[in-house]
């Protein structure tokens, strides 16, 4: 049996383990991934517009702004504030302070993380290059949490990092108040963000060759050393595969928000960075973002540029 047989087998026997696991998930939480909360905690308001709430394309090797739309309007980015955990952990991998093959022990506290996850169970070990991929295949909030105890010590001490951070990169107008951008609870406050502060994120990932080796990935199982317990991570980016040249980056929804993208695709030598912040369907927000990077790159001109030299990889 060769090594790709093998493999479609094992996500086709993961798949269904997967459905049941996100059965059982949905049983235990009163409502579907980011809509949860309790009573009390605070009514946010809505954010989400049609065709959106800001938007804009960036020219990703010169920095040059090549569309606009409201791209200063405040809203929360749900899941897309992910890319902030992820740029934390690059950077500290990149600085030696952890490796891909650190283990990551689960906290009760990420067990019971809500949303979309993984379902890790606490004192499960994996190492950070599974949690990355978790993170943003799966956009799993326990993942988020369990990585965020990991380097910053505490959930409060990883926020504190990724407010330090977005504030280095020029990234004026947010505020993170989450490692995951679920809806805030009681006592809490949303994370708030702009669509050219993402795109100032984005930017800096593009840093990392790392960067799109998760961001790219479509399906990968996770928990494979246990039988039965399996999950088949799906991408949440439906561009990928369906725009030409993508490989990145992110996608989000709370209710309020609606739904969210930073995108990323290059063609031809070219690369182009769109940021959709808070659409109103999820449709609407990817054939904007489609159409978006169809006008970045129709207004790039010249002949194509040879990509930058990559930065150093990974350790693996």
């Amino acid at each position: 049996m060769s090594a790709s047989t093998r493999m479609k087998q094992l996500v086709g026997k993961a798949a269904v383990v997967g459905l049941g696991l996100w059965l059982v998930g949905l049983a235990a939480t009163p409502k579907a991934a980011g809509t949860a909360q309790a009573a009390n905690a605070p009514r946010i308001p809505r954010t989400a517009r049609d065709p959106y709430l800001g938007a804009l394309v960036v020219d990703a090797g010169s920095g040059r702004v090549l569309f606009e739309d409201h791209a200063d309007a405040k809203g929360y980015p749900a899941s897309v504030l992910k890319l902030m955990d992820l740029l934390i952990c690059l950077e500290k991998i990149e600085q030696r302070q952890i490796s891909l093959q650190d283990p990551v022990t689960v906290s009760a506290k990420a067990s019971h993380t809500g949303g979309s996850r993984v379902w890790l169970a606490e004192k499960e070990s994996f190492t950070v290059d599974e949690m990355l991929y978790a993170l943003m295949v799966q956009s799993a909030n326990d993942v988020a949490v369990a990585l965020a105890e990991k380097l910053g010590g505490s959930t409060e001490g990883f926020v504190e990092l990724m407010n330090r951070r977005a504030k280095e990169l020029g990234m004026t107008d947010t505020v993170f108040h989450s490692v995951h951008g679920l809806p805030p609870g009681a006592g809490q406050q949303p994370d708030v963000t702009t669509a050219r502060d993402l795109s100032r994120l984005c930017a800096e990932l593009l840093k990392h060759p790392d960067t799109l080796r998760y961001t790219s990935t479509r399906q990968r199982p996770f928990r494979t050393n246990v039988p039965g317990k399996t999950v088949v991570m799906l991408t949440h980016n439906h561009l990928l595969g369906h725009l030409e040249g993508c490989d990145g980056f992110k996608t989000g929804w709370i209710a309020a928000a609606g739904y969210s993208i930073a995108v990323t695709a290059a063609r031809h030598g070219q690369r182009v960075i769109v940021v959709v912040l808070d659409s109103t369907t999820r449709p609407l927000r990817d054939a904007k973002a489609a159409e978006l990077a169809a006008k970045g790159f129709a207004l790039l001109s010249g002949s194509p540029r040879p990509a930058p030299a990559p930065a150093r990889k990974l350790a693996r």
